[in-house]
């Protein structure tokens, strides 16, 4: 099966997305049966084995990230891959080129949606555009054969935007990158932390969606007995003392070393449509306490944290001082590591997204018309 994926959030930059695609590249390679490409957005027509940058436009406000504006090309370029299935992971030009690369084809094309466009801009722009979007998700994703999300919630976004059938595909963690035994030698040293001090991590870019101002007003909170360290998150200068920041992109192997020496990952962001950095966090053997909002609910168990009331520094700062007096927070570190060994490999999820491959090319001329249900990885 040649599968290809095509998404303008393939960049060094990007969070999640391309943490899937990598991850997912890796272990359908390893089955044997099997090619896979990537094209992405770059400053030129390049081919570079199985990936293939295409011209986009910088843009000025989100830097490291491009926009495709030649539908024609890219489309054109993607059917010349000649794919069995197309995957497009974004709401804009690169979805309208994987659908009429399809057609060309006369193979299935399937739409990811990692990104939930309906919130970025009711929250960026105004709730007075939501009409439109709504109208915009329609007609993108009812042109797909068939249409994946990561979160049981983002499946009920596209529902109210008009979508009928949605398969719920969560995402994947490298078990081998994200383990316990990855800490960073003498992290608390570096730090100048006590072992007395309980550390406390989170990772990602510093968008507002991250809400890092909850998670700095929890460490006002907290006090001197814990110390946060934000990874990739961009300078933030009312940061307490508590709190450093690395604020540059790292390597994985660098961020997994620093996880797997923290005792809890903290997430106060309330809008993720999966929540990757959660789930490396649970892999490192950390218990997780995040926001009660958005898909975190879903990757988080109860057993393996604590779920706290969103955009509340003090309910923060409540679940993470409930969690080191009264529970064990290494035995929920434990848990968390088999929970995502047993349900987030990539191993298995790539079994599953090949499963939903092979039924789109099977029913790729009747679509189906079942309700939405949770493809279990």
């Amino acid at each position: 099966m040649r599968i290809l994926d095509t998404t303008l959030f393939y960049t060094q930059a990007s969070g999640g997305v391309r943490t899937y695609i990598d991850g997912k590249r890796q272990a359908l390679l390893r089955r044997g049966d099997t090619s896979h490409k990537v094209v992405m957005p770059g400053s030129r027509v390049f081919f570079d084995g199985d990936f293939v940058s295409l011209p986009a436009m910088p843009l000025p406000l989100a830097p490291g990230f491009r926009f495709p504006l030649r539908l024609g090309l890219w489309s054109s370029i993607i059917a010349g891959l000649q794919p069995d299935v197309i995957e497009a992971g974004d709401p804009y030009t690169p979805a309208w080129a994987a659908q009429r690369a399809a057609r060309l084809l006369d193979v299935p094309s399937v739409g990811f949606y990692h990104s939930d466009l309906f919130t970025l801009v009711h929250h960026r722009v105004g709730r007075f555009l939501d009409p439109g979007t709504r109208a915009y998700i329609k007609r993108l994703y009812e042109g797909f054969d068939m249409v994946l999300s990561p979160s049981r919630v983002m499946a009920e976004q596209l529902h109210r935007c008009g979508i009928g059938e949605v398969e719920v595909q969560p995402l994947g963690v490298d078990l081998e990158a994200f383990q316990p035994q990855r800490a960073k030698p003498n992290a608390r040293r570096a730090l100048g932390l006590s072992e007395d001090q309980h550390l406390l991590v989170f990772a990602g870019r510093g968008t507002q969606e991250k809400n890092i101002p909850v998670l700095l007003e929890a460490m006002r909170r907290l006090g001197p007995d814990y110390h946060l360290l934000l990874i990739g998150t961009g300078l933030q200068p009312d940061a307490p003392s508590n709190v450093s920041v690395i604020h540059e992109f790292c390597q994985t192997p660098e961020v997994a070393g620093w996880m797997a020496a923290a005792d809890a990952l903290v997430h106060a962001g309330d809008q993720e449509t999966f929540g990757l950095v959660a789930l490396e966090g649970m892999a490192s053997g950390l218990p997780v306490v995040c926001v009660d909002a958005g898909a975190l609910p879903e990757v988080v168990p109860g057993d393996c944290g604590r779920h706290v009331r969103p955009n509340d520094g003090a309910a923060m700062a409540a679940g993470v001082r409930d969690l080191f007096e009264h529970d064990d927070p290494a035995a929920l570190g434990r848990r968390a590591r088999a929970h995502v060994e047993t349900r987030h490999s990539w191993d298995a999820v790539a079994e599953s997204l090949v499963g939903h491959y092979r039924r789109v090319l099977g029913d790729h001329e009747q679509p189906v018309l079942a309700s939405t249900h949770e493809s279990h990885s």
